[in-house]
């Protein structure tokens, strides 16, 4: 099983960094060098070169797994299919050949960087492949359920569309969910429900009476990791809590990575010609 994952793997991420997109890729890399790390200019300081070094990272690795799942995809790889024991092979090669080529690209960045760049520590130096690897795997795993390598019928708008309601919550206000708690308890009350009307009614004069902006933070509780790694690398440091962000993404990775393959497993082959 790994011997034919390292194969595809090889496979793709020779074919991907030679085509036309990996040359693309790499002028795009050069140019995000030029722009944000003129080699004229001394980078700053260590959070700038790892957040946008780790931006970088999690963005291209989007993109690039887009690419690669686009080739994947192609009607040249049904004879792949047939000497696969399981899917979830052909799948997992994708997303490791994605992630090698993001890494390459990211790896240039970061040497051509270190001209009249930062001086980092070791402590900076070891605090580098949790902060980029774990953002890079999630927007790669994103990438896959966008693309029509995976998706059966509306999985990716499930998926999208559940981040894009909970981004949206974000913004919401205790306010706005007081006004929308008290629009039922109306409708509850004309209905007869008096027990049910009191209590929305109640739970909507305490919200509007609190301070803390509970709607927003439960909306926002699952892109806290993201926000505590850019708060600790600001900082220069890690409190307990923010330590446990790589690993959050990891789990969110996962998990994503997990129903990616139930649904390319489950799904009816139709590689484009």
């Amino acid at each position: 099983m790994m011997q034919r994952i390292s194969v595809l793997t090889r496979y793709l991420s020779k074919t991907m960094l030679f085509s036309l997109s990996g040359v693309l890729y790499l002028l795009v890399t050069l140019a995000f060098w030029f722009l944000l790390f003129n080699p004229q200019q001394q980078t700053p300081d260590e959070a700038y070169y790892q957040l946008i070094i780790g931006g970088f990272g999690t963005a291209m690795a989007f993109l690039v797994t887009l690419s690669i799942a686009a080739r994947a995809n192609s009607a040249e790889h049904y004879p792949f299919m047939v000497r696969l024991q399981s899917r979830v092979e052909f799948v997992t090669a994708v997303l490791a050949s994605s992630v090698l080529v993001t890494l390459f690209y990211q790896l240039v960045l970061t040497l051509l960087a270190l001209i009249n760049g930062p001086h980092l520590t070791l402590g900076h130096i070891l605090e580098i492949p949790p902060l980029w690897l774990a953002p890079m795997l999630l927007a790669a795993v994103l990438a896959l359920h966008a693309s029509d390598f995976i998706t059966i019928g509306w999985s990716r708008i499930y998926v999208f569309g559940l981040l894009a309601i909970l981004l949206f919550g974000q913004g919401l206000k205790n306010d706005s969910l007081a006004s929308t708690v008290t629009t039922f308890s109306q409708i509850t009350l004309n209905q007869g429900w008096v027990g049910t009307s009191t209590r929305l009614e109640n739970y909507a004069n305490s919200l509007s009476l609190t301070d803390d902006n509970v709607v927003s933070r439960l909306f926002g509780f699952v892109f806290w990791p993201f926000k505590a790694l850019a708060d600790a690398i600001t900082n220069g440091y890690f409190t307990a809590n923010q330590a446990l962000a790589p690993a959050i993404l990891l789990l969110y990775a996962t998990v994503l990575f997990l129903l990616a393959v139930d649904l390319f497993a489950n799904k009816d082959l139709e590689f484009t010609e």
